[in-house]
């Protein structure tokens, strides 16, 4: 960084696409998140509710991380629009398997050569949208 270049804050234009690493980077969390959720116990649930084979779902989880991050809009160029919490309605969800999701990125984001104080907004932001695809209590 350029001595009259300032660090932007986090979720201002790009800036947390690029402490995330950018597109590569962001496949590589969500690599590890999808490996967390095969192994920790309490995923198992979440896990169910995906197919075997996760070639897709990982693809859609970075190509949404990316646009969310400040980053190029790679979902909706790919995929079209999403409205989350209408997607997930077809899964039950609740605090415990929203929390297992949420450890998921907990265990991937700490495996990360990130900033310490972009990993904790990092999970602090994506409680947002795990809590939107909460739909039972």
């Amino acid at each position: 960084m350029s001595s009259g270049q300032q660090q932007r804050p986090y979720g201002t234009g790009d800036a947390s696409y690029q402490a995330a690493g950018g597109f590569e980077g962001i496949c590589q969390l969500v690599e590890d998140f999808y490996q967390a959720m095969d192994t920790l116990p309490e995923a198992a649930p979440i896990r169910a509710m995906y197919p075997e084979e996760l070639t897709d779902a990982k693809d859609r989880l970075a190509c949404f991380l990316s646009g969310w991050l400040g980053g190029p809009r790679r979902y909706s160029e790919k995929y079209g629009s999403i409205a989350i919490p209408v997607f997930h309605r077809q899964f039950a969800i609740d605090a415990e398997r929203r929390d297992a999701w949420l450890a998921c990125m907990r265990v991937s984001a700490a495996k990360q050569p990130y900033a310490e104080d972009f990993r904790r907004y990092l999970l602090e932001q994506l409680y947002v949208p795990a809590e939107r695809c909460r739909n039972i209590s």
